[in-house]
């Protein structure tokens, strides 16, 4: 892949993130507009879930910003944004259950958010570092090219995590819209919190294209040192 190829795969995927995150942006003021047939706020969506499954260990939280929302396995939290905590939408009873899917996932032991819980640390190090080791190695590769392959590596694993992250949140979202049709969330707001959960998703797709790519350029570099 040349540097000209990679540019311009480099700016269409900005361009296809740029449009997925107002896309979504649009999708969830739409649908928090909607109330919720249920009548529950998120954080009541979120106890009634974590309670059919079974789960009486996670707390629900609420934290400031938009589209904050997440389930923290290692405290076992599921941290709802305020707009969804309180909130009696149809985008709210989405978003809450689909945190509540990560608890549920968590609950029985779902292997690839076992495997990405695993590999936070590791992404936490590779992408602090990353940056500064591809820059070093890049600067340096007539001199130290070991160290370009090092920065590959680094961030080969901050490609994996994108990766594993893909199954994660497409079953959260799974078992989130499962749950809500039990609920009386059925119809036209099933569909509303589908289109919804499926616009989320597509920000990791796009994220984890564009990882691949230039994981693929970097190799190319490397490969022609």
């Amino acid at each position: 892949m040349n540097y000209i190829s990679m540019w311009v795969l480099m700016i269409a995927v900005m361009v296809i993130s740029f449009i997925i995150q107002r896309v979504l942006q649009s999708k969830m003021d739409k649908y928090s507009n909607v109330l919720n047939h249920s009548g529950r706020t998120g954080a009541e969506i979120a106890a009634k879930m974590l309670a059919d499954n079974g789960i009486y260990d996670v707390e629900i939280g609420c934290v400031e910003g938009s589209l904050t929302d997440h389930y923290d396995p290692r405290t076992k939290v599921v941290n709802l944004s305020r707009d969804v905590y309180y909130g009696n939408s149809v985008a709210a009873a989405a978003i809450a259950a689909h945190e509540c899917g990560h608890a549920v996932q968590h609950q029985h032991g779902y292997a690839p958010l076992k495997l990405r819980s695993a590999l936070v640390p590791v992404f936490s190090f590779a992408n602090m570092a990353v940056q500064w080791v591809l820059l070093a190695g890049v600067l340096l590769i007539n001199v130290f090219p070991s160290l370009l392959w090092a920065g590959i590596i680094l961030f080969a694993m901050t490609t994996l995590f994108s990766l594993i992250t893909l199954p994660v949140e497409i079953n959260a979202s799974s078992r989130a819209v499962a749950w809500l049709e039990t609920q009386g969330i059925t119809g036209s707001q099933a569909a509303m919190s589908k289109d919804a959960l499926k616009w989320a998703a597509y920000t990791y797709v796009i994220a984890a294209i564009g990882s691949i790519a230039t994981l693929i350029y970097y190799i190319s570099l490397g490969s022609r040192r």
